[in-house]
């Protein structure tokens, strides 16, 4: 999930039934388990702020479930503070103001959580640990825990399945081989990614990214940026 200021011209972004609207100034984008294509309708200016798949619920007034492949603007989500904050960052010149405006903004929020849920962060860790490659059988046995808990607490801190945070994860881990390089063939890579077969791979691929691996790939990784996250 990402907090995003645009300080510059706004940015289109196309629907998929052929539509297209204008991104608000000032939001925070939902989990995103689909092709996203915007495009700026002049010169673009952006400050954002990127969290962790469960990072964001300390500083969520809304379940995330309920964000969803959304932009939800600022505010919705924090009202007055919301509006002050586009305006205060709208309102500096300097990057480093831009910056420090959010971050102070982010940094008293969480002086009244209590942090990222246990539950929610113990998930993602062993599903970044395995690439992605593990059941959610296992998940549940592994965090002792109900199926049941676990779809509903990763349905409002994260706004994604088990399974969803799962089939992502994994296809982070084939984006950095992408990235790097390190496979000699798209069956080696759906093998390694932990595809049944190719054709399974290339199946998610498209799902998630609206294009073929070879077609993402002779595009100079150009949509890279939106599904790989530092580890």
């Amino acid at each position: 999930m990402e907090l995003i200021i645009h300080y510059g011209d706004p940015y289109l972004q196309f629907l998929e039934d052929g539509s297209q609207i204008i991104q608000p100034r000032s939001f925070v984008f939902g989990q995103i388990t689909s092709p996203l294509v915007i495009a700026p309708t002049g010169a673009s200016g952006i400050v954002a702020a990127r969290f962790l798949p469960e990072g964001f619920a300390p500083f969520s007034t809304m379940p995330a479930g309920e964000m969803h492949n959304r932009a939800v603007p600022l505010q919705e989500l924090y009202g007055k503070d919301g509006l002050l904050l586009e305006k205060t960052v709208l309102a500096s010149s300097l990057i480093e103001e831009r910056i420090e405006i959010i971050s102070n903004f982010l940094s008293q929020r969480l002086e009244t959580t209590s942090g990222c849920d246990a539950l929610a962060k113990e998930t993602f860790n062993l599903l970044m640990h395995s690439k992605g490659q593990i059941s959610v059988d296992s998940l549940v046995t592994r965090l002792q825990t109900s199926r049941r808990q676990l779809e509903r607490k990763l349905s409002s801190t994260i706004g994604l399945s088990p399974k969803q945070l799962s089939r992502i994860v994994r296809l982070q881990s084939v984006l950095k081989l992408m990235e790097k390089k390190q496979y000699s063939s798209l069956t080696e890579l759906a093998l390694e990614g932990g595809y049944f077969d190719q054709a399974h791979f290339i199946k998610d691929f498209k799902e998630f990214t609206g294009v073929s691996p070879k077609q993402f790939y002779a595009d100079n990784m150009k949509m890279s940026a939106l599904f790989i996250s530092e580890e």
